[in-house]
C-alpha cells in the first residue's frame, strides 16, 4: 500500500531485488534503490524525467528562486527535469520570459526552454547563451556533477571546481539582485567559492533539499541578491 511523504512522495511497500547471473549486487543494489525510492516513483507518476526535479522544487519553496516571467540558465540540464520545473514555475512553458538549457548531451524539447547543446566552458558559449536568452540573467542553476570515481576527496575537488566555472560563467550573465544555485559535496574545498560568492552576493546559504538521499555527500549552495558588476561576456536587458 501507499501512503505519501510530507514532500508529497509516495512511498511503498519494500520492493526486494534478487541478483541475476548477469546483475551485479552492486547494479542489484541501485536498482532496489530505484524501486523502492519514492521519489522516483512520483517523478514518473507527474511526468518528470528525473527525481532531482524534486530538488529544484524544495529549494523553491524554500528561497523562492523561479520569479514568473524571469530569465533563468539552467547548466547541465539533462535530462531535463530541472527545466520542467523551471519552465512551470517561472511561466517560461506560457511564453513569459526566458529560459535556456545547456548541456553537452542531448536532451528531448521542453516546452518554453530553448535547448543548447553545447559545452558552457566552450570560447563562445556564455555569447550564445546571452544570445539565446536575450537579456541578463535572473537566476542561473546547474545541478552538474562529474561521474563519480569512488575517492570521496577527488570527487569533491571535481565537483567544486565544476561549481567554480559555473560561477565565473553566472558572474558574466547576472543581472544585479540575481540569484545562483549549484551543486556541491561536504567537505572543504570550496573554501574559495564561498569566498567569492560571500563578496559578490548579499546572501549566501547551504541547503540539502528532503529530495537529496540520505547518504549522498551533496548540498546546494544558494547565492541570492547579487551585487558585483558584470564581467567578461555582458548581456544587454
Amino acid at each position: 500500500m501507499a501512503r505519501k511523504t510530507s514532500h508529497g512522495a509516495r512511498r511503498m511497500a519494500a520492493v526486494r531485488v534478487k541478483t541475476a547471473k548477469q546483475r551485479t549486487p552492486s547494479s542489484a543494489a541501485w536498482l532496489a534503490r530505484q524501486l523502492n525510492d519514492p521519489y522516483v516513483a512520483e517523478a514518473r507518476r507527474l511526468g518528470y524525467r528525473s527525481r532531482a526535479a524534486f530538488k529544484l522544487i524544495e529549494l523553491d519553496d524554500r528561497f523562492q528562486l523561479l520569479k514568473r516571467g524571469s530569465r533563468v540558465v539552467d547548466l547541465g540540464a539533462a535530462p531535463g527535469g530541472w527545466t520542467q520545473v523551471a519552465a512551470a514555475r517561472s511561466g517560461a512553458s506560457e511564453g513569459r520570459g526566458a529560459l535556456v538549457a545547456v548541456d553537452v548531451a542531448p536532451m528531448d524539447p521542453v516546452a518554453g526552454a530553448q535547448v543548447l547543446r553545447l559545452d558552457f566552458l566552450d570560447l563562445g558559449a556564455p555569447q550564445a547563451i546571452a544570445a539565446a536568452l536575450g537579456g541578463a540573467a535572473d537566476l542561473v542553476l546547474s545541478d552538474m556533477a562529474q561521474p563519480a570515481t569512488g575517492h570521496a576527496a577527488t570527487d569533491h575537488r571535481r565537483i567544486v571546481a565544476l561549481a567554480e566555472a559555473a560561477y565565473d560563467f553566472a558572474a558574466s550573465i547576472l543581472a544585479p539582485g540575481g540569484s545562483f544555485v549549484a551543486k556541491v559535496f561536504q567537505g572543504g574545498a570550496e573554501i574559495d567559492l564561498l569566498a567569492a560568492l560571500k563578496r559578490d552576493f548579499a546572501r549566501v546559504r547551504h541547503a540539502k533539499p528532503p529530495a537529496s538521499r540520505a547518504e549522498s555527500a551533496e548540498v546546494y549552495v544558494v547565492a541570492q541578491g547579487f551585487k558585483a558588476p558584470r564581467r567578461g561576456a555582458q548581456a544587454e536587458g
